[in-house]
């Protein structure tokens, strides 16, 4: 029997797959010191693309929600993620700018870090670790799976050797993000990525798109893994990964440990439910299996975004052909996997190929950027016929006399304008007018407005029926009044 270790994705991963990155600093802070007591190995909190989101669509300042957040949790170390090449938008962050990166997030108090990247630049993920190591912070070399004729186990395998080659990476994870991993695959990967990273612990992170992922850490628990990443119920499945319950449950059933208090758990989730139903945000989440998922692999995420933007044609009727299209786009462009920015990248050439109704007429410039190799070696050739059409298109020649610049860290602030280092990557995430938005926002809230689901249901039946200039709703805890103000 094992003693498996836990990592909690409710505020990260739990909440970028059902909220789209908008839990605010104030929706988790009434629990997160449960959080913290509740015996995790480690707590994920931090990204780049949440901080964007933050800004953008929040206004709140996400160093200071972040600030809040750290502070609320003294016990239990808190991870960061970062993709190697990248904390701003889809397409190449310089190197100087990827370092400040990882150094202010150690100064805020992140002490453990996934660093990926799809192609697998291992020098750039070695890197970065070598900088956290600079704070003594934990580093966790991700693989991220994905099925396609080149990706085989000894791929796989020679990835993970060459990232656990480096004393500043402390642990493999293997990530999953269409969750697609099932034991016959397992029983051979796992035990050949283990044979290459010594005795580096093998953590496995899987999302339920398929409703398989429990059963898969299970298995993954028989095979070696001792690091389980998980979510409180109402932030879990679904395009999310398993529950915290459910995979302790299921462990306990078998005979394996753990040091988590299960005390904690219900407090915790009926907050998180509280919270996402008054927000309007997905909860409690399941998944049914479904056979195209495996062909395309798109994360959860992707699939509202692309739903969005079939809306935004009026084509929302056509999503089914979109994700046929992604799966054809994926084999044409050399079997990236599908997680960032790569599903993006994919999915919305895919979207393109559908609305314009002619394959490959519009390309955008990270398709061209990808195809140049500025993200990296592609894992396997793109068919000659699409890169002939890539290289021809309008804006190639442009986007090829531009490769990612490098400019130093000082070279960085003057452009920016500002010394202070969290001010540089918030100028370099987000546009000046959103930044302007946020900070006239005011400070970041440390709680948020619940109002129960059965006064919601009333509210809503009486705006649909009353014609009344005042309607007003009582309950024990409290009153609500509505008044109609003429639009005349």
């Amino acid at each position: 029997m094992a003693h498996v270790e836990f990592l909690d994705e409710t505020m990260r991963d739990g909440q970028q797959s059902l909220w789209g990155m908008r839990m605010q600093a104030g929706m988790a802070l009434p629990v997160s010191p449960l959080i913290d007591r509740t015996g995790f190995r480690v707590i994920d909190l931090a990204g780049s693309s949440l901080m964007e989101v933050m800004i953008k669509y929040c206004q709140e300042n996400p160093w200071e929600g972040l600030d809040l957040l750290v502070n609320s949790m003294p016990r239990t170390r808190l991870r960061g993620g970062m993709r190697s090449n990248a904390s701003v938008t889809f397409g190449v962050t310089p190197d100087a700018l990827m370092d400040i990166w990882m150094r202010r997030l150690n100064e805020h108090g992140i002490r453990s870090f996934w660093i990926y990247d799809v192609l697998f630049n291992v020098d750039k993920m070695h890197r970065l670790a070598k900088v956290a190591k600079e704070y003594g912070s934990e580093v966790a070399g991700a693989v991220m799976f994905a099925l396609s004729p080149v990706h085989t186990d000894e791929f796989f395998a020679q990835k993970a050797g060459e990232l656990a080659a480096s004393p500043d990476i402390d642990t493999i994870l293997l990530y999953d993000t269409a969750g697609v991993l099932e034991k016959e695959r397992m029983s051979t990967l796992i035990p050949a990525v283990k044979a290459k990273i010594g005795n580096k612990p093998l953590e496995f992170h899987a999302n339920n798109l398929l409703g398989q992922s429990g059963k898969a850490y299970l298995d993954a628990v028989d095979l070696g893994v001792t690091i389980l990443h998980t979510a409180s119920r109402p932030m879990a499945n679904g395009p999310s990964v398993p529950s915290t319950e459910s995979v302790v449950r299921n462990l306990e059933l078998l005979g394996h440990t753990h040091s988590l208090n299960k005390d904690l758990f219900k407090p915790v989730a009926d907050h998180f439910e509280a919270v996402g139903r008054a927000a309007g945000f997905l909860v409690n989440q399941h998944a049914e299996y479904d056979v195209l998922s495996i062909r395309h692999q798109i994360p959860g995420g992707m699939t509202g975004t692309l739903k969005a933007q079939l809306v935004q044609h009026g084509m929302a009727d056509r999503l089914e052909e979109v994700l046929e299209e992604t799966a054809v786009v994926r084999r044409e462009l050399g079997y990236p996997g599908m997680a960032t920015p790569f599903s993006q990248l994919v999915g919305t050439l895919a979207v393109l190929n559908v609305v314009t109704g002619k394959r490959y007429s519009v390309i955008p410039d990270e398709v061209v950027q990808y195809a140049a190799g500025f993200y990296g070696q592609t894992v396997a050739p793109i068919e000659p016929e699409i890169m002939d059409r890539i290289m021809t298109s309008s804006r190639a020649r442009d986007v090829l006399a531009n490769p990612p610049e490098q400019p130093t860290a000082e070279e960085l602030r003057k452009r920016y304008g500002t010394d202070d280092d969290d001010e540089l990557i918030l100028r370099a995430l987000v546009p000046g007018p959103a930044l302007e938005k946020m900070r006239a926002a005011g400070p970041v809230r440390t709680w948020y407005p619940l109002l129960s689901s059965p006064e919601l249901d009333q509210v809503r039946k009486l705006l649909k029926v009353a014609n009344l200039p005042l309607v007003q709703v009582r309950s024990q805890a409290m009153t609500v009044t509505l008044r109609r103000h003429s639009t005349a």
